[in-house]
């Protein structure tokens, strides 16, 4: 069954990975950038990484260099050493999932992005699927499920079937995508998952939403966000064709 896309997403802008602002300590995905976010009203987007003993934790990259002072794989670390790695330049340390969604507390739309565990955009194996669908258990406010795998989706499908889902799109030109294949690039640019994990949504590559396959969706009644806007002009651009944005860097 395709979940519609709730209201709340089509009229707050949603601030990627929270409203940060290094310059004043909110690193991205903090709770002290969520925290911000819910009090200028903005939608929240937030990425998702498995923890080595299977929890969710709230954070972008697969790997901890750029972010934090340690290195390696987030996925080689556990729960607990994760939730005591400080983010760099700011106070906050590594959130789990279910402590952002304590610190939203429904007050804002929560635009959640389940990054892919494969690497290659290949078949998962469902586990952060299943720590993200327990952790939503109950979770009675405006949140969204999307990931650049549609496998990733796939498992929402049976996991979380009440909750609406979306795909993360891009034109995926494989100079960019590496070390994803040409072939893969060429498959995920048709969008050609998007009935089949019974998505209402996309988040496409801004600088791609003039797309024939974008219009086509748009046309079949699915709702158009994109990522990642920086200015407004950018925004006023966008919104000609997006019903939203995901931004940053600047009040939306």
């Amino acid at each position: 069954m395709r979940v519609p896309l709730p209201a709340a997403f089509l009229t707050r802008p949603i601030a990627h990975r929270g409203y940060h602002d290094r310059t004043g300590g909110r690193i991205e995905n903090s709770v002290s950038a969520f925290a911000a976010a819910v009090a200028s009203g903005y939608g929240i987007e937030i990425d998702l990484q498995l923890s080595r003993d299977g929890v969710a934790m709230v954070f972008h990259d697969d790997v901890l260099d750029r972010l934090t002072d340690q290195a390696g794989p987030v996925s080689a670390r556990s729960a607990a050493e994760l939730g005591a790695m400080r983010l760099t330049g700011g106070a906050d340390t590594i959130p789990t999932l279910a402590q952002v969604l304590a610190v939203v507390g429904g007050r804002v739309p929560l635009l959640i992005e389940i990054k892919d565990q494969t690497l290659t955009m290949s078949p998962t194996n469902g586990q952060l699927e299943a720590a993200t669908a327990l952790d939503l258990t109950g979770y009675e406010a405006p949140v969204a499920l999307m990931s650049f795998n549609p496998d990733c989706i796939a498992h929402m499908v049976r996991l979380a079937p009440h909750l609406p889902r979306g795909l993360t799109t891009d034109q995926f030109d494989p100079v960019d995508w590496a070390p994803l294949s040409e072939q893969t690039c060429d498959l995920l640019r048709g969008i050609p998952d998007f009935d089949a994990t019974e998505s209402s949504f996309i988040s496409h590559g801004a600088s791609d939403l003039g797309s024939a396959r974008v219009a086509e969706l748009k046309a079949s009644g699915a709702a158009i966000l994109c990522w990642t806007i920086r200015s407004r002009e950018a925004e006023a651009a966008a919104r000609k064709i997006a019903a939203n944005v995901t931004f940053e860097g600047y009040a939306a």
